[in-house]
């Protein structure tokens, strides 16, 4: 076998060739190839990135590679950070980028950096997500930010880069469901919309905490009418029990709301009758 290279089998029995290389007493997989000369010569590229220093990081995006682009990235980091990571991180000053093609980097704040050295950024639909236990999670939950959410109306981008996603670039407008910021002159307010064929509004609050309680209050008297509608609801940090109740009970509902919610029931019991 050509240096780098050893053949493997599959389940039946078709050979392939692995290629890996040892670099600072680690080893490490290059993939697989389908003849012996190219899993060596994947093998000599990757010996060139990581003992050639004169390979500067930029060239190898314009210079073409057995390799895939992900392992590249790799181990360039592995060779100028001294941290060999699975997935295509290269870090920076301050901050790291995760590489989803040679033309899309995204920023993370290093706080960061043990999440996704672990988890694998994937794209579906324009979406981007991880797999955490078996489920699919967008990485912009890690902010706060729901899957309803609507770039510009429940955040925005500070530097207007979609793909910089460091911490003080993200700036979240609306947390909650059914809450939304009404900005004026010297205060702020909360608009709380709930959806039932249509749009209606729950009521206008001055802290956002209490909106996203009415919108839950909301969400249960509908239900109590006979809405049968798989709603999400708002959960809050930093309430007890006890105040989360008190505060529930003093959350007023506008009175067109509670009066639509009424027409729904006494029509529900006029068709069953």
């Amino acid at each position: 076998m050509l240096p780098g290279v050893y053949l493997a089998r599959k389940k039946d029995g078709t050979s392939y060739y692995r290629s890996s290389i040892t670099f600072q007493n680690k080893h490490i997989s290059l993939g697989s190839f389908a003849s012996e000369q190219t899993a060596h010569e994947a093998y000599q590229e990757a010996a060139c990135l990581l003992f050639d220093s004169s390979t500067a990081f930029d060239d190898v995006f314009s210079l073409p590679t057995i390799l895939n682009f992900d392992k590249v990235i790799s181990l360039l980091n592995f060779r100028d950070n001294h941290i060999y990571f699975k997935n295509p991180i290269y870090l920076r000053n301050n901050y790291f980028v995760y590489y989803l093609s040679q033309t899309e980097e995204l920023k993370f704040d290093i706080d960061d950096l043990f999440y996704y050295s672990s988890h694998k950024i994937m794209r579906r639909q324009g979406h981007l997500f991880v797999s955490d236990y078996g489920m699919q999670v967008s990485i912009l939950s890690r902010y706060g930010i729901k899957s309803h959410a609507v770039a510009g109306r429940d955040y925005y981008f500070a530097n207007e880069d979609p793909l910089d996603l460091r911490y003080s670039n993200i700036i979240v407008i609306n947390r909650y469901y059914g809450v939304t910021k009404i900005s004026s002159p010297g205060s702020d307010s909360y608009k709380v919309q709930i959806h039932i064929n249509g749009n209606y509004t729950v009521g206008t609050y001055q802290k956002e905490e209490k909106a996203a309680i009415a919108y839950n209050k909301a969400v249960d008297l509908a239900k109590t009418h006979g809405v049968q509608k798989n709603f999400q609801t708002n959960y809050l940090e930093g309430y007890s029990p006890r105040e989360y109740a008190e505060l529930y009970s003093q959350i007023k509902l506008s009175k067109k709301y509670l009066h639509y919610l009424q027409t729904i029931s006494d029509n529900s019991g006029a068709a069953k009758s």
